[in-house]
């Protein structure tokens, strides 16, 4: 509790007003990002098996938001694609005892040991002790929560265990209903959709028509959902992606 504290402290002081930017300079000079700091060294006591559900969404979306910061802050700002892989396979925390990179707790725990992007096996192996702690299934809502470090990703909350299934429905409607996760021009019959719904379409639904209902499900009422539908329904629609902005998310 105490780290999910000093977390949500850090983000009202220092993420910007739709928590999509971070001032990095300051959380680096910052007495909370301080304690923080030592705090984690105290998460590899933690009993991850003992955790439920709830606790483990909760707890691993904020760890995976606050090690995107610490690990840039001390590692410095991916600037490409590549870099961005490499950084999300190399920052890692020591948690209950193991190792979990940045790819580990996305893919591993919250994504129910599923390949990430342009990875050829699972992150746990049959033996791994992680694997315990990993999720039984897929979490789609995720997607909405976790944030890369780059302009393009959804913004950055504290995630709270008892709420935390209304948090990621919320997460998902909001990111949804910006310009940023889908834009549908009905005239066209064009869906833009964002990238994660390309990488990760397995979560959303084997099929185009899956993935759009699903979209539909947790959209907020809206003009957008409507003209959604209607194309969906007409089945002539064509699926495009939208360009992402993986710049940093720094403020200047």
């Amino acid at each position: 509790d105490t780290l999910k504290n000093l977390i949500a402290k850090l983000y009202v002081d220092h993420l910007s007003n739709d928590g999509k930017m971070v001032n990095y300079q300051a959380v680096a000079s910052s007495p909370t990002f301080e304690k923080y700091c030592q705090l984690t060294i105290q998460l590899q006591n933690v009993q991850l098996t003992s955790l439920t559900r709830k606790e483990k969404l909760a707890f691993f979306i904020n760890v995976y938001n606050a090690l995107v910061i610490h690990g840039q802050l001390k590692m410095g700002s991916p600037k490409n694609m590549w870099q961005r892989y490499r950084f999300l396979n190399s920052a890692s925390y020591l948690i209950g005892g193991t190792v979990f990179t940045l790819q580990d707790i996305e893919n591993g725990v919250l994504r129910g040991n599923k390949k990430g992007i342009a990875q050829l096996l699972r992150p746990f192996s049959k033996y791994d002790p992680r694997l315990l702690v990993a999720l039984p299934d897929v979490e789609p809502l995720i997607h909405f929560a976790l944030n890369w470090g780059a302009k393009g990703c959804p913004p950055i909350k504290a995630y709270v265990a008892k709420d935390v299934d209304r948090q990621l429905r919320k997460a998902a409607k909001d990111f949804l209903e910006t310009e940023d996760g889908i834009q549908v021009n009905k005239a066209k019959g064009e869906i833009h959709l964002n990238h994660i719904f390309k990488w990760y379409q397995a979560d959303f639904g084997d099929t185009d028509e899956k993935v759009l209902n699903w979209i539909i499900n947790h959209m907020e009422n809206s003009a957008k959902k409507e003209n959604l539908k209607t194309i969906v329904e007409a089945s002539s629609y064509k699926i495009m992606y939208l360009s992402s902005d993986w710049s940093s998310n720094a403020m200047d």
